[in-house]
């Protein structure tokens, strides 16, 4: 039996690292069903995903031309829904301003990583694809582990 039902990716606004990182996994094969999803702490209205996030997207063969950025609501909370910051700020601020967050983690806390995630934010489109690449492999990294507790729980 699978643990979780949902993924959740969640960045400051959702509209480059966590629609990457959303894309990137819904590219990549699961022993079960998962629904993935991007949202964000400070989405003050729906913004589509950034152009550049978008182009980078589209050069490694995914799309999120339809992704509108959504925020992160006391709803998206349960026992069957993992929630995956793109930093450990991001995370520190769901864990004070949430009443019942569970199974919150900094995606480089999940994989077990030191590495910092370096938000484009600004920057050329070369450095979203710098991001890309490094999101490619922590979300690889993170469906591994995925993989290896459903393996798990299949053989209990």
């Amino acid at each position: 039996m699978k643990r979780y039902d949902k993924l959740i990716f969640v960045s400051s606004s959702d509209t480059s690292t966590s629609p990457m990182a959303e894309a990137i996994l819904q590219n990549r094969f699961l022993l079960e069903d998962i629904l993935i999803d991007s949202k964000g702490l400070v989405v003050l209205f729906p913004e589509p995903i950034n152009p550049k996030a978008e182009a980078i997207l589209v050069r490694n063969g995914m799309s999120m031309k339809d992704h509108m950025s959504e925020p992160l609501s006391e709803t998206d909370f349960d026992e069957r829904t993992l929630i995956l910051t793109m930093d450990r700020e991001q995370k520190d601020r769901i864990m004070t301003d949430f009443e019942n967050p569970v199974n919150v983690f900094a995606l480089t806390e999940y994989i077990n990583t030191e590495e910092v995630i370096e938000d484009p934010y600004g920057g050329a489109l070369a450095d979203y694809g710098r991001c890309f690449e490094q999101l490619r492999a922590m979300v690889e990294a993170a469906a591994q582990i995925l993989s290896e507790e459903e393996t798990a729980a299949y053989l209990q």
